[in-house]
C-alpha cells in the first residue's frame, strides 16, 4: 500500500474538521455566554497582564467570491465612518468595564479589508484604541493589508500609529484563477505594496497563500510561488480554501467542477509546502512558514506556539479581546463572540451594552482536551507530562490507546509524547478531532486535506 493509499484509509480525503483556532469550536459556542458573561470576564483581568485586541473591519470595496468571513461590500466611506463611531462607542463601554491599568501587548486589525480606511481615519481608530488600552512596552501591531486598495499614505498613517507586521493577501497570481474568485491582483500592485511597506519601516511581512482554488494547477502554483520568493516575506500562510457555499453565499459563483478534487488539493499543498522549505523557511504547524530568525519559529522551536483565530501565533498575551461585529474574545474562564451581523452589533451597542451574543464558558475537562488539541496542532506531539497537570488527564489515555492503533505508523509513543510521525503530519486535524468532545456537533467545516 502506497502513503498516498494510507491517507486515504485512514480518512485524510473524505473527512472535514475544524481549524481548531479554538477549541472548542466556534460551532459550540450558544448565547447562553453573552455580554453578561463578557462583562465579568472583562473585569476579573489582571492589569498586571497585557491583553492582545482584534480589531474587525467588516467592510470591502469588492467582495471576493472565496472569502467567508464576515464581510459587506461597499461603495463610499458613509458606512464605515458611522461603523468607527459605534466602535469607539465600544471601546467606551470597555473603558468602563475594564480595571485600571490594563494594557495591549499586540493589536491587529482584520476583516473585510481594513486598508480601506483613509489615513485620517486610520489615526483616528488606532488612538482611540490606545486611549483605552494603551500600548505596553513591546507593543506590536499588525495589520491585513490588500495591495489593490493601500497607497503610501495609508501605509505611511499604519506605521506611525505603530504597525509593526503586515500581512499581505495574494491567495494566487495566476489570472484565471483571480478571476474565478473574484479577485484580480497583479504582481505589480503586489510587488509595490511591499515596497512602500518596507520603505516606511515596516521589517515584519507575511504573504497569505490560498490552495485548492477553482483551475489552479501545479504549473500555476509553481509561477505563484516564485513569484512570492522574489517578494521575500518573513512569513507566509498557506491556507486550504474551504468551499462552503451554503453558508458563504458568494461562493456560489465559483464553478464547483473547477475546483481541485481532495487528492489534487493534497498534491498542491505538498508542492508548496516542499518549495518553501527548499527556500529556507522552516515549517511551522500544519500551514504557515517563517524564515529562521522570526519571532513565529524561534516560539515553535522553544515551545511557545500557540494557535488562535488568526492562525498561529507567538503572542504570549493570555487574552484576546475582540472589538467589532463578530469579533470574539478569549478569557481565562472562555470565549465571547460580539454580534455577528453589522448591523445586530450596531444595535447592541446603541442601547449601551457591550456586543456579545454568544460563547462558551470552559470547564476542567474542555481545558484538559484544549492542552491537548493545541499541542498536536502545534508540536505534532502530545508532552503527556505537561498533560498530567491538568485534573483529570488519565480520562484522555482510551484516547491515546485508539489513535496509536487506528493511526499506526502514523502516530507513536515514545520519550513520554503522543507524537506524529512527519508521514502522518497531513492527519493533524483528522486526529486533533479525537480529541473534541463536541465533535458530533453537525457543522459545515472545511476538509481535512
Amino acid at each position: 500500500m502506497t502513503h498516498l493509499d494510507t491517507l486515504r484509509r485512514m480518512g485524510l480525503f473524505d473527512a472535514r474538521v475544524p481549524r481548531y483556532t479554538s477549541y472548542p469550536p466556534a460551532t459550540a459556542f450558544t448565547p447562553a455566554q453573552g455580554a453578561d458573561f463578557q462583562v465579568s470576564c472583562l473585569q476579573s483581568l489582571d492589569p498586571a497582564t497585557p491583553v492582545s485586541v482584534y480589531i474587525h473591519i467588516p467592510f470591502c470595496e469588492r467582495l471576493c467570491w472565496f472569502c467567508a468571513c464576515r464581510t459587506q461590500g461597499t461603495s463610499t466611506l458613509k458606512p464605515v465612518a458611522h461603523y468607527l463611531e459605534v466602535v469607539k462607542d465600544e471601546l467606551a463601554l470597555l473603558r468602563a468595564t475594564l480595571p485600571a491599568g490594563v494594557t495591549m501587548g499586540q493589536m491587529h486589525w482584520g476583516g473585510g479589508t481594513p486598508t480601506i480606511l483613509p489615513p485620517e481615519m486610520i489615526r483616528d481608530l488606532a488612538q482611540a484604541v490606545k486611549d483605552v488600552i494603551p500600548p505596553a512596552p513591546d507593543f506590536s501591531f499588525s495589520v491585513e493589508i490588500d495591495p489593490t486598495l493601500v497607497d503610501d499614505a495609508k501605509i505611511a498613517a499604519l506605521a506611525e500609529m505603530g504597525m509593526t507586521r503586515a500581512s499581505i493577501g495574494i491567495q494566487d497570481f495566476a489570472r484565471d484563477v483571480q478571476e474565478a474568485i473574484g479577485r484580480k491582483q497583479s504582481f505589480a500592485q503586489t510587488r509595490a505594496c511591499v515596497d512602500s511597506l518596507r520603505a516606511a519601516g515596516i521589517t515584519s511581512l507575511n504573504a497569505d497563500l490560498v490552495y485548492g482554488l477553482p483551475f489552479q494547477t501545479a504549473a500555476k502554483l509553481a509561477a505563484t510561488i516564485a513569484k512570492v520568493r522574489a517578494l521575500d516575506p518573513d512569513r507566509i500562510a498557506l491556507f486550504g480554501y474551504a468551499h462552503v457555499p451554503s453558508f458563504s453565499k458568494r461562493q456560489k459563483l465559483i464553478p464547483d467542477a473547477a475546483l481541485p478534487g481532495e487528492e489534487d488539493r493534497y498534491h498542491l499543498a505538498r508542492q508548496a509546502a516542499a518549495a518553501f522549505t527548499g527556500s529556507g523557511y522552516e515549517p511551522i504547524g500544519i500551514d504557515h512558514f517563517a524564515k529562521p530568525a522570526d519571532s513565529l519559529a524561534i516560539a515553535a522551536k522553544t515551545g511557545h506556539l500557540r494557535r488562535n483565530f488568526q492562525g498561529y501565533t507567538d503572542d504570549t498575551c493570555p487574552t484576546l479581546i475582540g472589538i467589532g461585529a463578530s469579533s470574539i474574545s478569549q478569557f481565562a474562564q472562555g470565549y465571547v463572540q460580539n454580534a455577528s451581523a453589522t448591523a445586530a452589533y450596531i444595535e447592541r451597542v446603541a442601547a449601551g451594552q457591550l456586543a456579545g451574543h454568544r460563547g462558551y464558558e470552559m470547564t476542567a475537562a474542555d481545558r484538559l482536551r484544549a492542552t491537548a488539541i493545541n499541542m498536536l496542532m502545534c508540536d505534532f506531539a502530545i508532552d503527556l507530562e505537561r498533560l498530567a497537570q491538568h485534573a483529570g488527564a488519565a480520562e484522555l489515555a482510551p484516547i491515546h490507546d485508539t489513535i496509536l492503533q487506528d493511526f499506526a505508523g502514523m502516530v507513536v509513543k515514545d520519550a513520554g509524547h503522543i507524537r506524529i510521525t512527519p508521514a502522518g503530519r497531513a492527519l493533524t486535524r483528522i486526529i486533533a478531532q479525537r480529541y473534541d468532545g463536541f465533535a458530533g456537533i453537525a457543522a459545515q467545516y472545511s476538509q481535512a486535506s
